[in-house]
């Protein structure tokens, strides 16, 4: 990565930063941006957008959109009728939701008219509403009606709806609710929700337009997430010279720097000096990797860059988290199913998900080759139905090897923390961590090993050579952990460092363990569900002489256990290889691979398609 410090007028820093968006190769650092109310305006305006576009593009793969409707003029134009249509509609569906509400209310009271109510009214004659219990009315309606004309109108479960006719003068007393009635009947008010209907309806046309319009619109938002582009760069700008001058950081790729000079050395009455970036600067990062190594970054995004001049960490973790996965899932059976949803995401789920698509397939892969290897297909044994293939007994083996694993991750991030602290600081400062490596690599080959059947000749735990190793370790470790210091106060600090790196590898090897636990857990789930689908339905007393009737029934209740029990646990142990996996990467490999964080991903001022 490239820096350059810029120096221009400040009245030409619009037109300056367009000659950047149409080169696309420069970084502008926007560090501290703190979006004003009108950057605030701007922000929600790109939000707004996006969401019209979203709607827009759901709204023409429906029945609703019309395939011939007319483009607006422009992008605004298009936008400014999507809102309106949309609040027109959100306003419409309020009113039939609130006048839906109201007929079915008064739905129990049939046809009315207001009109003749009215008249009834202006003779002396009163309608009065009430609804009550149905137990209530049954015991007292014939009470009311000595003194009162009681009209039963309708009746449910919960209450009955009737009228009393009264005269102005008369009390009416009743054990219910009195209910006022709106002027409108329910036929009525559903005549107008339908009427709303209809003008919610005619707004697909303005749907479809806009539906039609959705590039433009899309262009009108790239024109927006420009603007905002410049805003940000206007206000962390350093300022010079009573405002007349700017000074702006930039970053561009090495591999376009020449790119870079051209442009900056034809623009007129600007000064600016490069110089390559260096660790202690904060540069953007862009990561640079193969095409399988690609598909991991979507997982190490979701924890941090690594730091511009660190060692990109990314093709390492990698092949780990894809072994990791498919060990916690453990099953072939399952690592087919996530192999046709990976493949039907690649398939539908379009470019933005191609990635997450592709790692889904590499994991799923794997499982499907380690849940073979492992003995497991949907919980079955494979081994009974190829006894002659030698298959892992995870149950008894793993678990030793699930350590094993642990061990190999954390001697290879040791062993990058070293490489990353000689190539920066020099070979002497990498003692400390150095003795340690030596010591825990050489414990693992003379003790390790051994427990696998396999050996080193002449190095084992007794062996001189192996003395020898941990000597030179143990010196590194407790005497030349600073090679500036006192060797007295480097021993003190040697013995508690080695207090620190025991209890923390101890804790970070037996971190593996969970690949073990996990895919464990979930095999045996697998066998449970199959055993309750088998004695529950009657399949493990099995068929013969069963009417075939009575065997279809069993076939589809097992089916049906089945389906429900490898569903639950197939999501959750789908959950637990991606998120414990993640966590070994996370915690136990980068600590002990020394990562550091990075910034900012690196993000030229461009051209916004």
């Amino acid at each position: 990565m490239i820096r350059y410090d810029i120096v221009l007028y400040a009245g030409e820093q619009e037109r300056f930063i367009n000659e950047l968006r149409e080169l696309g190769l420069v970084d502008i650092t926007t560090s501290g941006w703190e979006p004003s109310e009108n950057d605030r305006a701007v922000l929600q305006s790109i939000e707004a957008h996006n969401k019209a576009v979203d709607y827009l593009k759901n709204f023409s793969k429906s029945a609703e959109y019309d395939a011939n409707a007319q483009l607006f003029a422009n992008g605004e134009e298009a936008y400014d009728a999507y809102v309106a249509a949309r609040e027109e509609r959100t306003r419409l569906q309020q009113e039939m939701a609130r006048l839906q509400k109201i007929a079915d209310d008064i739905a129990p009271w049939g046809r009315y008219s207001e009109e003749n109510i009215t008249k009834l009214a202006e003779r002396g004659v009163t309608l009065r509403y009430f609804t009550t219990q149905p137990s209530t009315f049954n015991k007292m309606v014939d009470e009311w009606s000595e003194t009162m004309t009681i009209s039963e109108i309708a009746r449910t479960q919960s209450a009955v709806y009737f009228v009393v006719v009264a005269t102005d003068s008369s009390a009416v007393v009743v054990d219910g609710q009195e209910v006022r009635l709106p002027a409108k009947d329910s036929e009525a008010t559903k005549a107008e929700i339908a009427e709303l209907a209809a003008a919610d309806k005619a707004l697909d046309a303005s749907f479809s337009r806009a539906a039609a319009s959705v590039a433009l619109i899309e262009d009108n938002a790239a024109a927006i997430k420009e603007q905002l582009q410049g805003l940000k760069v206007d206000a962390t700008a350093q300022r010079e010279a009573d405002g007349e001058l700017i000074v702006l950081e930039g970053w561009a790729e090495a591999d376009t720097a020449e790119k870079v000079d051209k442009m900056l050395e034809e623009y007129p009455n600007l000064v600016y000096m490069k110089r390559d970036a260096t660790i202690d600067d904060e540069a953007p990062v862009k990561l640079k990797n193969n095409k399988f190594a690609k598909l991991f970054e979507l997982i190490g995004a979701m924890y941090a860059l690594p730091k511009y001049g660190t060692l990109d960490l990314t093709p390492i973790f990698g092949p780990f988290y894809m072994l990791f996965f498919a060990i916690c899932l453990c099953d072939a059976g399952y690592g087919l199913v996530l192999l046709s949803l990976g493949l039907t995401l690649l398939w539908k789920g379009g470019e933005k998900l191609r990635q997450a698509a592709w790692l889904s397939i590499v994991c799923a892969s794997a499982t499907v080759a380690f849940g073979f290897y492992a003995n497991s297909f949907f919980g079955l044994a494979i081994s009974d139905y190829a006894p002659v293939i030698k298959f892992l007994d995870f149950q008894n083996q793993f678990f030793s090897i699930s350590l094993a694993i642990g061990v190999f991750q954390i001697l290879v991030g040791m062993a990058i923390n070293i490489w990353m602290q000689a190539k920066l600081f020099g070979i002497t400062s990498t003692f400390g961590l150095l003795g340690w490596f030596i010591i825990l690599l050489s414990g693992s080959l003379a003790v390790g090993l051994p427990m696998f059947g396999l050996a080193i000749p002449g190095f084992d735990a007794s062996s001189p050579v192996f003395y020898a190793c941990v000597g030179v370790g143990a010196v590194l470790m407790l005497l030349l952990n600073n090679i500036k210091r006192n060797p007295l106060i480097n021993f003190g600090a040697g013995l508690w460092d080695a207090y620190n790196n025991i209890t923390g590898l101890l804790s970070d090897v037996l971190s593996y363990i969970r690949l073990f636990a996990i895919g464990l857990s979930g095999g045996v789930l697998a066998q449970v569900f199959n055993s309750l689908a088998l004695g529950l339905s009657g399949l493990d007393a099995g068929i013969d002489g069963s009417p075939w009737y009575v065997v279809a029934i069993q076939i589809v209740a097992a089916s049906a256990i089945l389906l429900i029990g490898h569903g639950i646990n197939l999501f959750m142990s789908a959950i637990s290889s991606f998120v414990h996996p993640m966590r070994l990467t996370f915690v136990e490999f980068y600590k002990n691979a020394g990562f550091e964080m990075g910034q900012r991903s690196f993000d030229p001022v461009r051209k916004i398609k």
